[in-house]
């Protein structure tokens, strides 16, 4: 039994690994860009709690968010950085090597 997989999940990025912010670096990570109103109706997260985890994912340089102006409507795009990508990336590895040592665990 190895000790390096139970460590990993002690190093994982504590602000993906939320479950919004998760939900919403895995829909990014999936497509090139969504915009605001797609991600609040796929995650049903209210525009405030939204926001809020998208600013959290903004300032630690994880998502990049451009404003436009479209029909007199602002539109919010939404898309993963390469840094963002790389951390993302990083948390499945970490993730997939938990379940591995637990599934090992498991068929004993």
């Amino acid at each position: 039994m190895s000790d390096d997989s139970l460590r990993n999940l002690n190093e994982v990025d504590r602000l993906i690994h939320e479950p919004a912010r998760l939900a919403i670096t895995s829909i990014l990570y999936a497509v090139e860009e969504a915009d605001f109103l797609y991600l609040k109706r796929e995650l049903a997260l209210t525009k405030g709690n939204l926001s809020s985890h998208l600013i959290k994912l903004e300032t630690a340089g994880y998502v990049n968010i451009e404003k436009t102006i479209v029909d007199k409507r602002t539109r919010t795009v939404c898309t993963l950085t390469s840094t963002g990508k790389q951390v993302f990336e990083k948390y499945l590895r970490q993730m997939e090597k938990v379940m591995q040592f637990t599934k090992g665990g498991l068929q004993k």
